[in-house]
C-alpha cells in the first residue's frame, strides 16, 4: 500500500477517489508525487517523496495510471541493476495504491525544477521516457535529508542497499 499524491492536473484526469493521506506506506521507497505534463503525447511525471527519484510514463489512459506505474518503475530499477528480490518485494507492496492531494511543498518544488530541466534534456535524448527518467535522476537536486548533496539515483540505490 502506498499513496500517490497528485496535483490537481493529474487528479482531474485519473478520476479516482481522493482520500486524506494518513496510512504509512508498506513500500520500501514510500509514497510518490505525480503530475501531468502536457507534451505530445501527454506524460505522467512521478517523483518519489523520500529519494526525489523521477519516473515518467505515458499518461493515457489516465484511469489506469496506478496500475501501470509499478511496471514503469520496475523497468527503471532493472536498468539500474537493482536485485530481482527487491523489485519483487516492491511490486508486491505496490499492489494497492490510493490517491491523495499533494502535501509536501519541497517535493513539488523539486518536481517543478526537474520538469523545467527535462525540456532541455529532452532535446538531447528525445522522447524515450525511460532514458529521460534516468538522465534526470542523475541531476543534483539539493540536500536529501541533511546537508549532503546527492542525486536522486544515488539516494534510491542507498535505500535499495539498506533493504538487502
Amino acid at each position: 500500500m502506498y499513496t500517490i499524491h497528485g496535483t490537481k492536473k493529474l487528479l482531474d484526469r485519473v478520476k479516482q477517489p481522493v482520500i486524506p493521506a494518513g496510512e504509512h506506506p508498506t513500500t520500501a521507497l514510500g509514497n510518490w508525487y505525480a503530475t501531468a505534463i502536457f507534451w505530445r503525447p501527454q506524460v505522467a511525471f512521478f517523483v518519489n517523496e523520500a529519494t526525489l527519484f523521477p519516473v515518467l510514463l505515458p499518461l493515457a489512459p489516465a484511469t489506469s495510471i496506478a496500475a501501470r506505474f509499478p511496471d514503469a518503475l520496475e523497468s527503471i530499477l532493472k536498468v539500474l541493476g537493482v536485485s530481482a528480490a527487491f523489485i519483487a518485494s516492491e511490486r508486491w507492496a505496490m499492489s494497492e495504491a490510493s490517491f491523495s492531494k499533494t502535501a509536501n511543498r519541497s517535493v513539488l518544488g523539486v518536481m517543478n525544477r526537474l520538469e523545467f530541466e527535462m525540456d532541455y534534456v529532452r532535446e538531447r535524448v528525445g522522447d524515450d521516457l525511460l532514458e529521460l527518467s534516468l538522465q534526470v535522476s542523475d541531476h543534483l537536486v539539493g540536500p536529501l535529508r541533511g546537508t549532503e548533496f546527492r542525486t536522486p539515483q544515488e539516494k534510491l540505490l542507498e535505500i535499495v542497499q539498506a533493504q538487502v
